[in-house]
């Protein structure tokens, strides 16, 4: 796959349907408005601007997905995570895209 597919497709590297099945810790970084118009079952809420404060809520996760309305402050939430020391964070993209792996 080379370089601008994996930076622009719109299906993750990464298989989310089986990241789900094996527990993964869903993150929402939309706004809480955004969030309460719908929502991916049993994912959590902590919208971009709060994701610094909130790192002690990712510790001991196997396997992080974030995501968002289009996949821009995912990739933002990703970066902040990832300069934290998790290395176990996927961009799950939009929050569409991840509940079509959710039963």
């Amino acid at each position: 796959m080379n370089i601008f597919k994996q930076l622009f497709s719109s299906t993750p590297a990464v298989d989310l349907s089986t990241l789900i099945k094996e527990g993964a810790f869903l993150v929402d970084v939309r706004t809480p408005g955004e969030f309460a118009e719908g929502h991916v079952k049993g994912s959590v809420n902590i919208p971009l601007d709060a994701v610094q404060a909130q790192l002690a809520t990712f510790k001991n996760k196997k396997n992080i997905i974030v995501f968002c309305r289009s996949g821009g402050r995912s990739s933002q939430a990703k970066s902040i995570l990832e300069q934290n020391g998790f290395s176990n964070v996927v961009n799950g993209g939009t929050w569409m895209n991840v509940n079509q792996f959710v039963k």
